[in-house]
């Protein structure tokens, strides 16, 4: 009994046609484009020439598809960031998890499939820091015929939060990887792509947002930076959060919020003030030590219609220190589903999966201390001390057609060891990670708590963990270690809100739920892109369920590939196991 992949690849192929006729196409064209900011231009990587980059307006429900044409000189993927993908991992986009990078020259028909997500989503690169300037939002509509649970707003806006490097950003990461330490950091945050007023070179293109009097605007705000969580406030104005990634809230109703890289709001803005120019500004919420960080400010100006004299400068908005811990971790505590009839939750209630993992910032010696890290370390990060390394074949493929020794699978439930995660002092010896290409196996349809525990190792920080494929509910969060006899009695079962995205509070622990239900292989990682890169992530592997609709989709003709065909025999794919050979086997 043999298998040769070129002859499955054929087969599989014939029966799969990858182009949907029904479904609206969008085309991205990724090229070098000159853009000045900050009295410097430089070329970035743009889609389409514009940055930030095309918004998609789609409906619940809807299946688009993208044709992706890589004319930068830069490898590149495109991640969907938030839209769940039933069945479908070929098409999510991280590089070396589900796919291999699209090539300068090369294109690559992605399928998006949306099912319940409704509100504000975006899209980015997933490869590198390239998603510094490669981003957009996506817009999903409630199904036609149905309305949104609230009042229908007069406009709606998006507001793309970002960030931006004089510097070359590819230059940054290489500089960053090559001396081991933490590299450069922004120059300036944006909105809509512009600095604002407060950078030089810049106050001619702020953003403005035009408003009337007693109308009520919809701004969908997305947060595309690289590294930072911001603080966001609107001068004189509460605003009322309906939505968060792309599921709907109780409406909140706050002066200002935290966002962090990879989340999105929907809030509801009432014109209701004296007409005026007003700031909409961001900032960064960090714990940096030392306060190494891009410590400016982002604004855009709310101008309201109408004959009158505006303050000049416009009026400026309170945001909270830029490390208030309470005030981010109360906001987060703060967030409930809307839960009411229309919109359903589904809480796992009996869980058959308990996963605990940390989070820790790591090092390791470099010869001669030659490193940018601490005592002349290399930085990196972790998941219950496994700093992942990306494999050379992508785990989808390798999963996929059973290649053996790309990937391991005994990535752990629970870290090697438990000690005062958030003590003051910790022994040095507890930073040094394994480094490794681990997975973690669930069985289709299994129901899983997962909490985070940040630790204060080398130094504490935030971090926004972000699910391929799933969202899920935030059961719980705090400060301090887990108490597995005590905060569970807190968790909330009832509203939790359903995210995909959300921040695990330094030196503090946060709990999610969800159901294994979408096989394929998922990605999770922390939205720091400076973490993402040194190993804070993880992989989960999905099992197929026994029914033709618990099963992964087949590949798309034009995947991306990073291995030649080559033969594979019964005997290999034995022994890799049924868990991990999901591809039928010929029998002769």
């Amino acid at each position: 009994m043999k298998v040769y992949i070129s002859k499955i690849l054929g087969f599989l192929l014939s029966l799969f046609s990858y182009h949907c006729q029904a479904c609206p196409h969008y085309k991205f064209v990724v090229k070098e484009v000159p853009y000045t900011r900050l009295c410097s231009t430089k070329n970035i990587l743009t889609v389409n020439g514009q940055y930030p980059g095309p918004t998609l307006y789609v409906h619940k429900g809807d299946t688009i598809v993208v044709d992706v044409y890589n004319r930068g000189k830069y490898n590149i993927t495109i991640h969907w960031h938030g839209v769940k993908q039933p069945r479908n991992p070929w098409t999510d986009g991280p590089a070396y998890i589900t796919q291999c990078p699209i090539a300068p020259g090369a294109k690559f028909r992605q399928k998006i499939i949306l099912t319940t997500e409704e509100g504000t989503l975006w899209w980015h690169a997933h490869s590198e820091w390239l998603r510094a300037t490669v981003y957009g939002a996506m817009i999903i509509y409630p199904k036609l015929g149905t309305s949104y649970p609230f009042a229908k707003p007069d406009a709606e806006i998006p507001i793309l939060l970002g960030d931006w490097w004089i510097q070359d950003i590819v230059e940054v990461v290489d500089e960053l990887l090559l001396s081991g330490g933490e590299g450069n950091y922004s120059n300036a945050f944006t909105i809509n792509g512009q600095p604002g007023d407060l950078y030089p070179c810049s106050k001619q293109d702020t953003f403005k947002l035009k408003v009337e009097r007693d109308l009520t605007y919809l701004l969908r705000i997305i947060n595309s930076a690289v590294q930072d969580m911001l603080f966001f406030s609107i001068a004189g104005h509460n605003v009322t959060l309906v939505g968060s990634d792309a599921s709907y809230l109780k409406p909140l109703e706050r002066s200002f919020f935290v966002i962090s890289p990879g989340q999105t709001f929907d809030v509801l803005l009432k014109a209701s003030q004296s007409p005026n120019h007003y700031y909409m500004a961001a900032k960064a919420y960090t714990v940096a030590a030392k306060g190494v960080f891009d410590n400016t400010t982002t604004t855009a100006i709310v101008e309201y219609s109408g004959n009158y004299t505006p303050s000049s400068p416009p009026l400026f908005p309170y945001l909270p220190e830029y490390n208030d811990t309470h005030a981010a971790v109360n906001f987060t505590g703060s967030l409930r589903s809307l839960a009411d009839k229309e919109h359903p939750i589904d809480v796992p209630m009996e869980i058959n999966t308990y996963l605990f993992y940390t989070l820790s910032m790591n090092t390791v010696l470099c010869p001669n201390n030659s490193c940018s890290g601490p005592n002349g370390t290399r930085i990196l990060a972790s998941v219950n001390n496994i700093s992942f390394v990306d494999p050379e074949i992508d785990i989808l493929e390798a999963y996929y057609y059973c290649i053996p020794g790309v990937f391991g699978t005994w990535f752990p439930d629970f870290p090697p060891l438990f000690y005062n995660f958030t003590a003051d002092d910790l022994p040095m010896n507890l930073e040094i990670p394994t480094l490794a290409t681990e997975v973690k196996i669930l069985e289709y349809n299994s129901t899983v708590e997962l909490v985070f525990q940040g630790t204060n190792l080398l130094l504490g920080s935030d971090h926004p963990m972000h699910l391929h494929g799933f969202s899920f509910y935030v059961v719980g969060v705090g400060l301090g270690d887990f108490d597995n006899e005590i905060d569970p009695l807190k968790y909330n079962l009832v509203d939790p809100p359903l995210s995909n995205t959300i921040i695990v509070p330094v030196n503090g622990w946060l709990a999610i739920r969800f159901k294994a239900d979408n096989p394929g292989v998922w990605y999770m990682h922390c939205h720091f892109d400076r973490h993402m890169i040194w190993g804070m992530d993880a992989v989960f592997i999905v099992k197929n369920g026994k029914s033709p609709d618990a099963k992964m989709s087949l590949p798309p003709s034009d995947m991306p590939s990073c291995y030649k065909p080559v033969p594979i025999t019964s005997k290999v794919a034995n022994s890799l196991g049924p868990d991990i050979c999901p591809i039928h086997v010929e029998k002769k």
